[in-house]
């Protein structure tokens, strides 16, 4: 998407209610003597129904942001709200039942457990909330069937193309009906062609009203978002 396609698409959701706010965040990781500043002051709002691609070299800061909205790590100073929460309000429990509920994670290396069905890796989530085994199935396969995958239900990661295994993380990151996926580098073990096709299917998802934010290196997948970001050094330089 060009620069005034991202500025027409931003004026459609700025009015959207605000799902992610970061204010004068930063992280600091230290061992021993040695501090490093992994995020400085890191101000940022995200709406619903957007789809925000952040973009920075190795380094950047970018899977340490990621990881903190993800509420896989926790902020060293600063403010997370998450739907209009503090994030540093809740403990253990309720954030894991945020990851569970409210975030659905796409990863560059799909995390699927190698001794499950395609069906039972995207039915894992809601095992996991306690939902009955048939029901979960019954979702699952649905969802499998959404994300192009009906015909491959029974087989297991390594009977999967790379494709294929990415649709099967897409499919599961989706299974509790999420606010919000969070991407990190999902083309990054993909060729060209299957790389498009996997951003074909998250435009879609945001075409149907998905908030979406993803992290990637190559300029040609951050097109396909409404909004781009550029981090360097451990700071938002552009967006």
């Amino acid at each position: 998407m060009k620069a005034a396609s991202r500025a027409y698409a931003a004026v459609e959701t700025q009015n959207a209610p605000c799902v992610i706010e970061l204010n004068a965040l930063n992280k600091i990781y230290q061992t021993g003597d040695l501090k490093v500043e992994a995020l400085k002051s890191i101000s940022l709002q995200v709406h619903q129904n957007e789809f925000v691609a952040v973009m920075g070299s190795s380094g950047s800061g970018k899977s340490t942001m990621m990881n903190i909205l993800g509420c896989l790590d926790k902020p060293s100073g600063g403010e997370y709200c998450l739907n209009g929460r503090n994030v540093a309000a809740l403990d253990d429990a309720e954030l894991a039942s945020i990851r569970n509920r409210d975030i659905g994670f796409v990863f560059q290396t799909f995390h699927l457990l190698p001794r499950l069905s395609a069906l039972q890796n995207v039915a894992l989530p809601l095992r996991y909330a306690d939902v009955e085994r048939s029901e979960a199935a019954a979702k699952a396969r649905a969802m499998l069937e959404q994300v192009g995958l009906g015909d491959r239900v029974n087989h297991l990661p390594h009977e999967l193309s790379g494709g294929q295994r990415q649709r099967v993380a897409v499919a599961r990151a989706l299974i509790n009906n999420p606010k919000i996926i969070l991407a990190d580098e999902p083309t990054g073990n993909l060729d060209s062609k299957t790389s498009l096709e996997i951003m074909g299917l998250l435009k879609k998802l945001h075409e149907q009203g998905q908030t979406i934010v993803l992290i990637t290196h190559e300029a040609d997948i951050a097109e396909f978002a409404q909004r781009l970001l550029i981090m360097r050094d451990g700071e938002l330089v552009d967006g």
